[in-house]
């Protein structure tokens, strides 16, 4: 395939992602979901589970598939990575680190619940799909197998997260915040799980090391190097109350060089893509980033990501008994170790039940962090194209069960000291 007709191709798939997932997110809508999840939809919608098994000459036009050139996935996957990390980006300049501070208690306690409770239930569900299904490729280890599902239950759907409890009206409560906090220390502890996993694969412990430690010396370096810096700075970044073109810049660049860091150290792009969001000085940089940044991020560039994961899941390949009453095993593990241990920290640290109620339903959302956790255990060959399945499945029947439940047992948003 030539470049030329490369980008023709390339074109006419952004319009048709664009137009079914705004389809789908008017059907969405209407039963009280968030556009996010018609997104996560309409990714698999688009992909072999659906549009290639009734159609697939027309999933293949659109979506081709040549090794032999390039394929799909080549230029999906970095322009879908751009979104993830511009989307965290904006996440961050919205983070309440006062309310943070305020609640931390309770944002930890709901963290560790979010992560113990989960880990143990998914690594002892990964040791036996080690030992007694062919759930995991031939040749890797029960360890390794039993970690990789364990931090896949840790995760919370972070970046999704943060547009569910927009949606809500969340934003500056106390259970948004403590939601979103506890979900950032949960899917980070994940990925440095998934660091130690890859490492041994790489029969490397420097590898989980590298990562763990320079993501630590990454936070510290942005807390008390990068932020004091923009905050001496911005005056010559401002005129007449307006974010310059090169302060817009100066933030992307910041924010790449970020994403790129975290990436390097095997982090991922959208660890950096937050921690970057949350050095911008509040007030008028961040607003006039976040204007100017988040249409373009939000209604282009994260639906290219669904659709990139829709394309990897086959949901057609559980076609036996057994593998549906797995996933029904995946979906119960997930949703009793993540939403019912993080409802019962809430309440143990004095949070209202209703509150505490709304955290734990929030927590239990995987969404968007599982698919790219889950993309990459694909990708390096530690899951089958069934497990990936079954997750994609936990995934979206998590995030679809997070608004309903919320609006039935919590109801509308209301202000929180």
């Amino acid at each position: 395939m030539t470049n030329s007709a490369l980008a023709e191709q390339f074109f006419l798939q952004i319009a048709i992602i664009l137009l079914v997932c705004r389809g789908v997110g008017i059907l969405a809508r209407r039963m009280g979901q968030p556009q996010v999840v018609a997104e996560m939809i309409a990714g698999v919608c688009m992909g072999p589970s659906l549009l290639g098994l009734f159609f697939p000459e027309l999933q293949k036009a659109i979506f081709p598939w040549d090794k032999l050139t390039r394929d799909t996935q080549s230029y999906l996957y970095p322009v879908s990575q751009l979104g993830l990390a511009l989307y965290m980006f904006i996440v961050g300049m919205e983070f309440r680190l006062d309310i943070v501070r305020s609640q931390w208690r309770s944002a930890v306690a709901v963290s560790l619940a979010g992560m113990i409770s989960p880990f143990v239930l998914g690594a002892g569900l990964g040791w036996y799909f080690h030992n007694y299904t062919s759930l995991f490729p031939e040749g890797s280890s029960v360890w390794g197998s039993s970690v990789f599902l364990g931090a896949s239950m840790c995760i919370t759907a972070f970046p999704m997260l943060a547009r569910i409890i927009h949606f809500k009206g969340l934003n500056g409560t106390r259970m948004g915040t403590v939601a979103i906090g506890a979900g950032a220390m949960d899917d980070a502890c994940a990925w440095c799980l998934l660091a130690v996993v890859l490492s041994s694969l790489e029969k490397s412990p420097s590898a989980a090391i590298r990562s763990i430690g320079g993501g630590i010396l990454l936070v510290i370096f942005i807390s008390l190097v990068i932020r004091p810096a923009l905050l001496r700075i911005q005056k010559w970044l401002i005129s007449d109350d307006s974010l310059t073109e090169p302060g817009l810049v100066v933030c992307l660049a910041l924010m790449s060089l970020s994403a790129f860091a975290t990436d390097r150290l095997g982090l991922h792009a959208v660890f950096g893509g937050f921690l970057m969001g949350t050095a911008i000085p509040r007030g008028i940089m961040a607003h006039q980033v976040t204007k100017r940044v988040e249409p373009m991020t939000v209604a282009l560039l994260l639906p290219m990501f669904f659709t990139f994961s829709g394309l990897n899941t086959r949901i057609g390949l559980l076609n036996t008994l057994d593998g549906w009453i797995m996933s029904l095993a995946v979906l119960a593990v997930a949703m009793l170790g993540k939403g019912v241990s993080c409802w019962l920290a809430a309440r143990a640290t004095g949070i209202p039940n209703r509150e505490a109620l709304g955290i734990g339903i929030l927590m239990n959302a995987r969404g968007l962090m599982e698919l790219i956790i889950i993309n990459i255990g694909r990708e390096k060959g530690l899951i089958s194209d069934e497990l990936f399945a079954m997750l994609v499945i936990m995934a979206i029947i998590t995030t679809l069960m997070a608004s309903p439940i919320f609006d039935r047992l919590v109801g509308p948003a209301k202000s929180s000291d």
